[in-house]
């Protein structure tokens, strides 16, 4: 299921496959369109959905189901209560009849893509099924069997074997839509059997943190439980979307659903037929976002790009192509204007393939070759970096702590390893801290490593101490943290520090853009502010 959304206000991402009620029957019986489109809309659909609704078809699946499963501890009567003795007596005895089997039965929208009956629709729908049945407009019934599914974009293919060439349809190409260009959607809600609404785009690129390639198409056009899996199309019946996912407080269509575009799904898709699984480019590299701050700090003229936190030992940038504090900016010809664009890139680029990569390096766009890896022999490589698998070879910050690294982190006025909850204390034997930004520094030493519980293969200027309401704090940085860079700079002492950001101040700079270690190696970068 996609992960709930995190608005400023509480509502729900619901997927769309499964059973449903009846809702929204007139008195006079007819169902109520949601999400109608105004009147000057197209004139008619009629020929063109007339032609599509043989190739949309309902899924039907069932999966066994232990009756205990889920099941959490029986309820209890209020001591003391007339009735506690019989009450507590009936679900005795259920308890007892426990180990019993059911099944759990759930509908939802597919396509059919080859005549020869490989059909399209979201992984969702047939996820832990037992049993796949595809459901025809003409009545026909065949069991499918499942070729392949991608969890990262909940699609999955499914193959029928028809005694009869079927209508299919093609993919088109999303990339050319444009917000307000008309689309209309076919699918299965409520189990009816086919039914189509019409809407607009609504929105391009939408991220609702349902998983690592987020590009969704938004749309208007009536979606409900039941159309998962279905196909959005353009004027022309082209398949330029899959219905996976709405936005609402009750379940039911509110105008806001969202559709994988086709440019990403065309491909998973010819992966899954021709493999059975994806096979997507993998550059191994940590990201993270490109702020303002950070921005300014290496002299970019607005946020952009994604920012190199650290390149995975044995990938296939670890000769050098790429490096830590590079900012990436093109990919293969293709911009990248935010962090989350890069992961979509490059998992959508060929495994093998020699690409081209702009990158920012010491104030100075350059480009470099690279060749790129696969994502699933990556595993080994990444072996530290619990990520690796989520996000198409290019990771991101743990998504529990703070993705933009510029809100303060809870974990800034951690107390110092000695137990005793001091964060006013230098560590014991370091030389006498320098205090630069609100930091005070010192050098690492034998003692001050096993203090703060440092790695060997750390090296740089140590954090003893953070001012409490400084900068620095704000931006997260604690106790126990390593400067290794400042603007690209190795430091080896607190007066290298101090100088370096002294030069920044005189060159006009507003933030010092440093490379932090934490004490068990892994990196990050924070831009403090100097004023």
């Amino acid at each position: 299921m996609a992960p709930t959304t995190r608005p400023t206000f509480r509502r729900s991402l619901a997927l769309l496959a499964g059973a449903a009620l009846l809702a929204n029957v007139g008195f006079t019986g007819s169902v109520q369109a949601q999400g109608t489109p105004p009147m000057n809309g197209p004139a008619s659909v009629a020929d063109l959905a007339e032609g599509l609704l043989n190739a949309v078809v309902n899924i039907s699946t069932s999966q066994n189901v232990k009756d205990d499963e889920g099941v959490g501890p029986a309820p209890r009567a209020p001591d003391g209560s007339p009735f506690q003795e019989f009450f507590n007596d009936f679900f005795n005895k259920q308890k007892g009849n426990k180990g019993g089997n059911h099944n759990v039965n759930s509908l939802g929208s597919g396509f059919v893509i080859d005549p020869q009956g490989y059909i399209v629709t979201n992984n969702h729908v047939i996820e832990g099924a037992d049993d796949i049945e595809v459901n025809f407009a003409d009545g026909t019934k065949l069991k499918a069997k499942l070729i392949g599914t991608d969890t990262k974009t909940d699609l999955s293919v499914l193959k029928v074997e028809p005694k009869a060439p079927l209508t299919a349809v093609k993919f088109g190409d999303s990339s050319g839509m444009r917000i307000g260009d008309w689309v209309m959607a076919i699918g299965n809600p409520f189990g009816f059997g086919g039914s189509v609404t019409v809407g607009i785009i609504s929105g391009r690129g939408r991220n609702i943190n349902a998983g690592p390639y987020d590009n969704f198409i938004q749309t208007d056009a009536a979606i409900n439980k039941g159309n998962s899996g279905g196909p959005l199309f353009n004027m022309k019946g082209e398949v330029i979307g899959i219905n996976t996912a709405i936005i609402s407080p009750s379940g039911g269509s509110i105008g806001i659903g969202f559709s994988v575009p086709s440019e990403l799904a065309a491909g998973v898709v010819e992966q899954l037929r021709e493999f059975g699984e994806t096979r997507r480019g993998w550059l191994g590299v940590r990201i993270q976002p490109v702020t303002d701050d950070v921005a300014d700090s290496l002299g970019l003229s607005s946020a952009k790009g994604a920012l190199v936190a650290g390149v995975i030992k044995g990938g296939p940038v670890d000769d050098g192509s790429i490096k830590a504090g590079d900012v990436i900016l093109k990919f293969d010809g293709k911009p990248v204007n935010e962090m989350r664009d890069l992961p979509r890139v490059v998992a959508e680029s060929p495994v093998g393939k020699e690409v081209d990569v702009v990158v920012l390096r010491d104030g100075k766009e350059q480009t470099v070759k690279v060749k790129l890896g696969r994502l699933e022999d990556s595993d080994q490589a990444a072996s530290n970096d619990a990520d690796a698998n989520n996000k198409g070879g290019v990771i991101n910050p743990d998504p529990d702590e703070n993705q933009d690294m510029d809100e303060p982190d809870d974990q800034q006025s951690q107390p110092m390893p000695d137990g005793k909850g001091k964060t006013d204390q230098a560590a014991p034997d370091a030389t006498i801290p320098k205090n630069v930004l609100g930091l005070s520094l010192s050098e690492l030493s034998a003692e001050t490593r096993k203090t703060f519980g440092i790695a060997e293969s750390v090296d740089g200027v140590l954090v003893a101490e953070v001012a409490a309401g400084s900068l620095a704090a704000e931006k997260g940085l604690k106790p126990g943290d390593v400067i290794v860079e400042v603007a690209q700079e190795f430091m080896r002492s607190p007066e290298a520090v101090a100088a370096k950001v002294q030069s920044l101040k005189q060159e006009g700079r507003r933030n010092a853009q440093m490379m932090i270690a934490s004490a068990n190696g892994d990196l990050r970068f924070v831009a403090v502010p100097m004023e």
